[in-house]
């Protein structure tokens, strides 16, 4: 990609767009930042870009007299594609690239990129913590919260790019083709944006669109999506499952984790593992065999996930109290997310639900309770809407609160010894906080001030 010189226009000025700025500016090109919140700090925006060329940044309206200028958009992941200034820029034949484009084409060395609806972070985290184990170079980046397009300007021919891909990066993707992809598995998130389910599944395979017979490409046996989707993919497909012994792929059997391609070798048991859950069972089976594949030594991987004690905010335990234990599932910001966090737990539990509203259904949600949940504490955009869910789910024990504070003060005065107060809200947190980590340490605070 040839940018030196060029008007390039970044839209989005977060962490993923001051990358961008900084990655364009290395290779010569005239950069401007941009971002329709006209009350961000201007100040604050360019203290975080790290280039030594100047950089215009404009806030609010767009000034359409730019768009007879620009030879290239960048847009950031959090920017719809649909956007009536993003479709004027379109109709005048202006060059439209994500950010993940952006980084891919400076970038060096191989790429092994995760996506899906859930487990996406857990399996990024766990891949990096395998291949930092085998490899002197490897950058951990994505959606995970370290930009790519920070990491590419540093990459060598023998980097690894450890990749969460998320269906925003995906979807304005054009080249980009990992080395090794994962498609973990899909249900219904973010179709406030994608509008269909339909689009949704279709930014999500666009991990898989580039690839050749010289790549590989794990998928999930177990969601029909993703296993209907590997009969279309030109990469080698190895399935993964927790459900049944596969022929050639990785499965459990009996808690036992086997991988067989072709030789059969026996990785670990679940009960060595310190994740809980077969969610993560399965993101374990992922990560394993995406760096098997790889080339990655058994030995290596199975040291690896021995040792991975998981990511924060995902069924995290945070402490216990007076008999009760705290956890923070703050990631579980979709309904499918947050069942496999009622799933993994073993005690009568408070929790504490909602949150933005991404148009979800809750009802799942609701039927996975299972006698676990006794009581259920509602707050945010999405309050009345879970509610209204719940009753038509015959679950009636639900009450609200009108702030987080007090949604978790009144879960611990709720919450009895042997019982557990669980965070996992089922919605995004963009009605409260600025992004579920926040919302997380929020919780914790909280908690361990009680």
């Amino acid at each position: 990609m040839e940018v030196t010189n060029k008007k390039v226009l970044v839209f989005g000025s977060g962490l993923s767009g001051t990358g961008a700025v900084g990655l364009l500016s290395e290779h010569g090109a005239e950069v401007i930042l941009y971002d329709g919140n006209e009350k961000l700090d201007r100040e604050e925006i360019a203290g975080r870009i790290c280039c030594s060329g100047d950089v215009q940044i404009i806030l609010g309206s767009f000034p359409e007299k730019l768009l007879d200028t620009l030879d290239l958009v960048i847009l950031s992941p959090g920017v719809p594609t649909d956007l009536p200034v993003v479709e004027q820029m379109r109709a005048k034949g202006i060059g439209i690239i994500g950010e993940v484009e952006l980084a891919y084409a400076f970038g060096r060395g191989d790429v092994l990129a995760i996506t899906g609806t859930n487990g996406k972070t857990t399996t990024t985290s766990l891949l990096g913590e395998i291949m930092k184990n085998d490899k002197e170079e490897v950058y951990v980046v994505g959606n995970i919260g370290n930009p790519y397009t920070v990491a590419a300007g540093e990459m060598s021919d023998n980097a690894v790019a450890v990749a969460e891909m998320s269906s925003f990066q995906l979807e304005s993707t054009v080249s980009f083709r990992p080395a090794v992809s994962a498609l973990l598995n899909i249900s219904p998130d973010h179709l406030n944006r994608h509008h269909t389910m339909e689009a949704y599944i279709e930014a999500k395979k666009n991990i898989a669109r580039n690839q050749t017979e010289d790549d590989w490409c794990i998928l999930n046996y177990e969601d029909a999506v993703t296993r209907e989707f590997g009969k279309n993919v030109r990469a080698q497909v190895l399935y993964f499952s927790s459900r049944r012994k596969l022929e050639r792929g990785i499965y459990l059997d009996d808690g036992m984790i086997v991988y067989k391609n072709p030789e059969e070798i026996r990785i670990c048991h679940v009960e060595e593992l310190q994740l809980l859950g077969t969610h993560n069972y399965e993101n374990v089976m992922a990560a394993a065999a995406m760096a098997a594949v790889y080339g990655v030594p058994m030995d290596r991987i199975r040291e690896s996930v021995k040792a991975f004690k998981g990511v924060e905010h995902r069924i995290e335990f945070v402490t216990e109290k007076d008999g009760v234990a705290y956890y923070n599932d703050s990631k579980g910001t979709n309904p499918d997310a947050a069942i496999k966090g009622i799933q993994a737990m073993n005690r009568p539990t408070i929790l504490i639900g909602g949150g933005y509203d991404k148009d979800s259904s809750y009802t799942e949600w609701i039927e996975s309770f299972g006698g676990k949940v006794r009581k259920l504490i509602l707050l945010g955009a999405t309050k009345e809407k879970i509610a209204e869910d719940a009753e038509s789910c015959g679950f009636h024990d639900y009450t609200f609160a009108d702030t987080f504070e007090e949604a978790v003060l009144m879960s611990a005065e709720l919450a009895g010894p042997g019982e557990a107060v669980l965070l996992s809200p089922a919605c995004a947190s963009w009605d409260m906080f600025p992004n579920y980590e926040t919302r997380g340490d929020k919780f914790k605070e909280i908690v361990n001030s009680l």
